[in-house]
């Protein structure tokens, strides 16, 4: 088994999610990272019959970096209470093809998803049956053809840093459903969960988890940056 385990108690386990991979199952039939965890609990722990692990946040399929679960059911509860009051922060790496309008600053759009294209519109104006949508950027350097951006997203709308960025001017490299000229040749793109801090659920002390994006010459030029 090879997941990488960034934190772990008895009532949670943070791991580190490959580009690729898939949280909960979908309409490909593909291992799921959750069943993945579930295993490597049960094995760790000599756990019979079937392992409690609840899913709190999910990222894209293309997109690597820190996903925490619950282990326990109450842990599951408070750890939705806290996404759902904003609460939680998240930090994101994203490397995009042209400079973003400023240094830093906010992007606020109205987003509308397709359901059946899956697949989000960002809008300057609100539009029926969209929401609003808001991030943090700044410019933390650039290299000689993409920008690195760090990403703090207020809202956690369906593929919402992807479609903000790409509205802004600013597609991800590797996005091409969102505007990147060509694919990576593993199917990832080039936005990563870094970290996300929160109150843990029963200790109530404040918990950061951090991951390192994969090992690719512009991510390493990345961590070079904010060293």
């Amino acid at each position: 088994m090879s997941i990488v385990v960034l934190y772990e108690d008895n009532h949670l386990i943070a791991v580190k999610k490959l580009p690729g991979e898939i949280i909960q199952a979908d309409k490909t039939g593909d291992e799921t990272l959750a069943d993945q965890v579930k295993e490597y609990i049960k094995l760790k722990y000599n756990k019979p019959g079937d392992v409690f692990l609840g899913i709190i946040h999910r990222i894209d399929r293309p997109v690597g970096g820190v996903v925490v679960f619950a282990r326990t059911s109450k842990a599951l509860v408070r750890m939705n209470k806290q996404f759902q009051d904003k609460l939680v922060q998240k930090t994101y790496w994203a490397v995009v093809d042209e400079r973003p309008p400023n240094e830093k600053g906010d992007l606020v759009n109205w987003m509308k998803k397709n359901q059946q294209k899956n697949k989000s519109r960002a809008y300057n104006q609100e539009v029926k049956e969209s929401k609003k949508a808001e991030l943090f950027y700044s410019l933390i350097g650039r290299s000689r053809n993409y920008y690195y951006l760090q990403i703090n997203p207020k809202t956690g709308r369906h593929h919402q840093i992807r479609v903000q960025l790409s509205h802004a001017g600013c597609r991800i490299k590797g996005d091409v459903k969102y505007g990147a000229n060509r694919t990576n040749k593993d199917g990832s793109i080039h936005l990563f969960a870094r970290s996300i801090t929160f109150n843990h659920p029963v200790k109530k002390e404040p918990i950061t988890v951090t991951a390192n994006p994969p090992i690719d010459p512009l991510w390493n030029e990345f961590i070079n940056l904010v060293k």
